[in-house]
């Protein structure tokens, strides 16, 4: 019996020694973390319309902080709620004293011209500035909608019946970035319930289904106009939503 309760209290104490050696070994990791892991460098890539300082600000973060100890997440969102036109941002830890932050901005954004202004909204539905009126000449206008509460940096909001025409809107938006094709379009006009119409250049009037897909829609009629049907000095409108197969082209006869 003796040698049983010796025998108990060695296992005891082993698992005891080999907590106690765990904890030394954890406090002094996160001891080593704490004293040499702190941010000495901010590099910053992706921007365009804002500084790197301006950034480097907005982040909140400072020389001297702890990288390890630092929440990506809140940096990323300081970020975002000071300069609107970022889109998304990916900061990261770069041993042993740097602080990556790559962000992406949005492309050009569109006007909505309301409160006897207008606001700058990008191509995920973001509000980014509020301008004038004479200074949304020169953007492509959306019309045929107003906005509920508008506020720089939140998304947009339309009335609740018109949320098919919102959610519309911010798809036909982002088809045109990934296009590449914004600086085209003049303007974006959803006064019409039964279909969206774009004006894109200065030339031609597209119509175009609410819910169809957009970018599919994009490619049609960007073959069309390459097609020699259309000449330089043809306007008139592109109905793309009768026909899955054909585009079909009304020309301007005035």
């Amino acid at each position: 019996m003796a040698k049983r309760r010796h025998s108990k209290r060695r296992r005891r104490g082993g698992f005891f020694y080999k907590l106690l050696s765990v904890l030394v070994i954890c406090g002094a990791i996160l001891l080593a973390v704490t004293l040499f892991f702190r941010v000495n460098t901010i590099e910053v890539s992706g921007q365009q319309r804002y500084s790197a300082e301006e950034i480097r600000e907005a982040s909140g973060v400072a020389a001297g902080d702890n990288l390890y100890l630092l929440n990506k997440y809140d940096v990323a969102n300081r970020i975002v709620q000071a300069l609107p036109y970022i889109e998304s941002i990916h900061p990261y830890r770069k041993l042993p004293d740097t602080l990556v932050i790559e962000v992406k901005e949005c492309g050009k954004p569109m006007a909505v011209i309301q409160d006897e202004g207008a606001w700058l909204v990008s191509a995920q539905g973001k509000i980014v500035a509020r301008i004038t009126e004479a200074e949304a000449a020169e953007y492509g206008v959306i019309s045929g909608c107003e906005l509920l509460a508008p506020s720089v940096g939140t998304p947009i909001a339309l009335a609740t019946e018109y949320v098919s025409q919102q959610t519309s809107l911010i798809q036909l938006l982002t088809a045109l970035e990934d296009a590449g094709l914004t600086e085209e379009v003049r303007g974006v006009r959803l006064d019409d319930l039964s279909y969206l119409q774009m004006d894109y250049t200065d030339r031609f009037t597209v119509r175009i289904a609410y819910g169809a897909d957009y970018a599919w829609e994009l490619q049609r009629l960007i073959k069309s106009l390459e097609k020699d049907v259309i000449q330089s000095n043809m306007t008139g409108v592109f109905d793309l939503q009768l026909d899955t197969e054909r585009v079909y082209f009304i020309p301007d006869l005035r």
